[in-house]
């Protein structure tokens, strides 16, 4: 390669790409977006290890591919200087200033003389040391061994065996391309050897073919009909759909999850529509979307109110000319499955759901929990709680919907639709004749399905959504069943985080304390792996943690979180963000920092002891008998503004302490020599650190 490097600089190395392609057979579209990233963090790491300077790293998947560009590494390592140290100086030399057999043997290790060794202080002592130049190697003499270890260290949910081989892959390897500019980069793997032979597509273009240049090996599989870009796939994909509507009265549903999982069952995407029969539309849109989504990958079509049209778009791999037959199959395997999902729903029909619930009695719902008759029995006596403390008026109707709330979960449908749990509930109650808030709300316990979802619209249906989450939680805990680590079987952290969710949302005036130990006494009979108490603190540990989480993601600061973070047990939810947003408005005020210092040296002079009741008769100094003045003072009017939720308000009356609490500790003696004197004083300074943290432990903010 010629060198035009004419400034009398040292030779800057040249850059070239780097192609590394894992070609396997079909690999789950579930794990690609994974793969993709940790084959780029693991290259990136391999990368800074063996000292290659690398730029623009990118990973890339299809189905049968998982790969890797680099847009340039440097044709060498970068040198390295490394200091290595050997036996201590006393070790290395005789009485006479000798080199000794360490110093010879710690020299010869490293291939210099001991002339070059030299003495360096480490620690406390001197011990002989080398500095050691490694001069970087070619980088496509290092690349076998990166190229190969990035491959090894690949991790994936599930990984399998095959052939005779020992190697554990997502998926069996076909072929691995590794290239270098255009230099193949040789290393085995599993008995199979790298090249610079790649495939295209499956069935538009088998064959195999080479890749003489890495800058050409996106262009040269696109001729071969796959799009290797996954990213670039996905746009031609969304692309491709909406391009089959000109009718301004049609949309595809393009839901990102299921554009994502389309986006990895392809190589070469062709959007196809199709159409089926409309008597299917009479059908719940709940159903035919979720055939059509979660058993069949292909798009729902919907008008511009939101109703369900007779069309779909399948997602081809194929080419356009296929369409035909493409569109021939996809609709009779849609008009199948809808056939499937219209029996199920009329049979169902035929049963009202009030005629189920006995057969709730047939379905464990957990083996030391009892059946699904013995959860709604428990949902029910929480509801029948929570519509006492909140709205009586709507007792009836939501008592009623606890009791029908799991009936759907025994229905055909639900049973081959599992995700449709709660919406069929609903429409099979409208058929009933249920009230509609009734029906709404047995859709509605499930909400919010993940953290930041959609929360229920009703007032039974949050009800009822909280007493489904509170049995489950309570139930689980109490039987010892806890989530720990990344295991959470039964997703009790989201159901934690919904019941956060609603109460904040609701602004429903109840303590997590008395909401748990309400569901407690319905579990009375369910064998307990810890005492009731015991489980009660692990309860309300667990939703401080989803409690904390859910304010740090409003934005709210950590330390302002953690001063009410205890509170959160025994106070309501709302009046939690209240302190909050009242506590990071007051901070901005000019008295704030004086406040804290002053509360913050009564909080660390008052011992956790119990203490005597302040006596006036033992107020001797005249600033004690101020500050005490000023509490008595102060003391009704900021309880009065907490009981009324004006937590600003509170906090700026609250802090008319400070310039006497301030006097208080420059002029008082609080450790006085006579104990009576003594406890006086700090029952005094504990009574206002008693009354400050009804609004917040001041000792945690910053």
């Amino acid at each position: 390669m010629e060198n035009n490097n004419t400034s009398g600089d040292p030779e800057i190395p040249a850059a070239l790409p780097l192609l590394l392609e894992i070609g396997t057979e079909e690999i789950p579209s579930r794990f690609l977006p994974g793969a993709i990233s940790n084959l780029k963090d693991i290259a990136a790491k391999y990368f800074i290890e063996y000292r290659l300077e690398s730029k623009g790293i990118g990973s890339f998947a299809t189905p049968r591919r998982l790969g890797l560009i680099v847009e340039k590494i440097p044709s060498k390592q970068k040198d390295v200087v490394k200091e290595v140290f050997g036996p201590s100086k006393k070790a290395a030399f005789d009485s006479e200033g000798n080199p000794t057999k360490a110093a010879v043997g710690f020299a010869n290790s490293l291939g210099i003389k001991t002339t070059d060794l030299i003495i360096k202080l480490k620690g406390k002592n001197e011990y002989l040391a080398a500095v050691i130049e490694e001069k970087g190697l070619d980088t496509s003499a290092v690349l076998p061994e990166v190229l190969r270890n990035i491959i090894l260290s690949l991790h994936f949910p599930k990984a399998m065996r095959w052939g005779n081989g020992n190697m554990s892959f997502v998926r069996p390897i076909h072929w691995i391309a590794a290239i270098y500019g255009t230099e193949i980069i040789h290393f085995e793997i599993d008995g199979l050897n790298s090249s610079n032979m790649t495939r295209g597509h499956r069935f538009l273009s088998p064959a195999t073919f080479r890749v003489n240049d890495v800058s050409f090996y996106m262009s040269l599989l696109e001729n071969n009909f796959v799009i290797a870009d996954h990213i670039k796939r996905k746009e031609l994909i969304r692309k491709g759909i909406n391009g089959l509507f000109f009718d301004p009265e049609q949309h595809p549903i393009i839901d990102e999850e299921l554009l994502d999982i389309v986006n990895f069952l392809v190589e070469y995407p062709v959007p196809v529509l199709c159409s089926f029969n409309s008597e299917y539309l009479n059908l719940p849109k709940e159903l035919l979307v979720t055939v059509m989504k979660d058993h069949q990958k292909y798009f729902a079509v919907q008008d511009n109110n939101g109703r369900l049209l007779n069309h779909f778009v399948v997602v081809s791999n194929t080419k356009a000319e296929n369409e035909e037959t493409i569109r021939t199959g996809a609709e009779r395997v849609i008009k199948a499955r809808f056939d499937d999902a219209k029996f199920y729903f009329h049979e169902d029909a035929k049963k009202p759901l009030a005629n189920r619930v006995e057969d709730l009695k047939q379905v464990t719902f957990h083996n030391k929990l009892g059946t699904l008759f013995d959860k709604t029995g428990r949902i029910t006596k929480i509801a029948a709680y929570l519509a006492e403390k909140l709205d009586p008026s709507v007792r009836d109707n939501l008592l009623k919907a606890a009791v029908l709330s799991k009936t759907d979960l025994i229905t055909g449908v639900v049973r081959e639709f599992p995700e449709l749990q709660g919406v069929m509930g609903k429409y099979y109650a409208r058929l009933n004749g249920e009230d509609s808030s009734v029906a709404d709300s047995i859709e509605e316990q499930y909400l919010p399905k993940y953290f930041g979802g959609s929360l229920p619209q009703t007032d039974i249906g949050a009800l009822l959504s909280l007493s489904d989450k509170i049995d489950s939680i309570s139930s689980f805990f109490v039987i010892g069943v806890i989530p720990t680590g990344s295991e959470d079987p039964f997703a009790l952290r989201r159901q934690a985080m919904g019941i956060v969710s609603i109460l904040l949302d609701r602004q429903y005036n109840l303590t997590l304390k008395d909401i748990f130990e309400t569901a407690l006494e319905l579990l009375k009979d369910v064998p307990k792996s810890k005492s009731n108490a015991d489980t009660i603190s692990g309860l309300l540990s667990f939703m401080e943690q989803r409690v904390e989480f859910i304010f740090s993601s409003m934005n709210y600061a950590p330390d302002l979180i953690r001063s009410v973070l205890a509170l959160s047990s025994v106070c309501p939810l709302n009046s939690i963000k209240g302190r909050i947003e009242a506590l990071n408005k007051f901070r901005e005020k000019e008295i704030f920092p004086d406040f804290l210092l002053g509360i913050k040296r009564v909080c660390n002079i008052i011992p956790k002891t119990p203490l005597p009741l302040i006596r006036t008769d033992l107020l001797l100094l005249e600033e004690e008998k101020d500050l005490h003045k000023a509490y008595e003072r102060l003391y009704s009017k900021v309880k009065t503004l907490i009981e009324e939720e004006r937590f600003y308000d509170s906090l700026n009356t609250f802090s008319e302490i400070t310039t006497p609490v301030n006097s208080f500790f420059d002029k008082v003696l609080v450790m006085d020599n006579n104990e009576e004197i003594k406890a006086n004083r700090l029952a005094l300074l504990k009574e206002i650190w008693a009354t400050s943290a009804l609004l917040a432990d001041f000792s945690k903010l910053l």
